[in-house]
């Protein structure tokens, strides 16, 4: 089993020149970070498990900048958006950040991506919520193409260019492996169709169990499963082997050096020592 982290990393959490170093000195393989372009001021959508949304969704630095600063003091640690938010993005200027990602850190990325839980914040981007899902399935395929192809075009609904030159290639071929989060059929449908592992927050092995069988039904077999965002505290590990759980990524409160470092080893300590 392999282990990782998932932390929200903002002008006011640990330093990702000083978290990166710190996750790969105590063995984790892995590191994801949250993204969100912005916080509506309306807060119409629901914060995820309810109540107020926290302080740490409104400060987010960059997810690519943070992961860019992780490549260079870190020399194995996979560098994994969780979750990317590709529906609300430029599609050229996403598939240059995740190749660009990948060819500094020597093959390292790992793009997860969602539909994202902030309906309004996709508004605000120019995206109908309700077909937030479609523009992101179209965008994953047309980004494949610009990662995997050098005279690259696509045309569909939501993404239509003609013949384009997309540099630089990924170092992983054909492209750095997607890990589609969500449980929907939708999401479900997208990690068969365009995803290369799955990335869940659930922790109930009924569920990767039920969606194992289904992926071999529908001729995947062997995509590998990530938690994500996992209590390290009552994690119960149980089946997860059996149903082809690879990694957990442990969730880590955002907080300032002292105390994720402390977490880190609490961590460490219980599960990989």
């Amino acid at each position: 089993m392999k282990y990782g982290v998932v932390l929200f990393v903002t002008d006011e959490t640990i330093a990702p020149a000083v978290l990166g170093p710190a996750l790969e000195e105590r063995g984790f393989d892995a590191l994801f970070v949250p993204e969100h372009s912005h916080i509506p001021a309306s807060r119409e959508s629901p914060a995820p498990g309810g109540g107020d949304l926290p302080r740490h969704f409104y400060r987010t630095v960059d997810v690519f900048v943070t992961l860019a600063v992780v490549a260079v003091t870190t020399a194995r640690l996979a560098l994994g958006t969780g979750v990317a938010l590709p529906a609300e993005r430029d599609v050229f200027h996403t598939a240059k950040q995740v190749a660009s990602l990948d060819l500094v850190s020597g093959g390292r990325a790992l793009f997860g991506v969602g539909v994202g839980w902030n309906r309004e914040e996709a508004r605000d981007h120019g995206i109908d919520p309700r077909r937030r899902g479609r523009v992101l399935d179209e965008k994953l395929a047309a980004m494949a193409r610009l990662w995997s192809e050098e005279r690259a075009e696509f045309h569909g609904e939501h993404v239509d260019f003609d013949p384009v030159y997309s540099w630089p290639k990924p170092v992983q071929s054909p492209h750095p492996p997607i890990y589609v989060g969500g449980g929907s059929d939708a999401a479900l449908a997208r990690l068969r169709d365009h995803g290369d592992a799955w990335l869940p927050d659930t922790v109930d092995v009924e569920d990767y169990r039920r969606v194992r069988s289904w992926l071999a039904d529908q001729g995947r077999p062997d995509v590998p499963f990530t938690v994500f965002g996992a209590d390290p505290d009552t994690l119960d590990v149980a089946g997860f082997d059996e149903v082809g759980v690879e990694r957990i990524a442990f969730w880590v409160d955002p907080g300032g050096e002292r105390d994720v470092l402390t977490r880190l080893d609490a961590i460490a300590d219980r599960w990989m020592r």
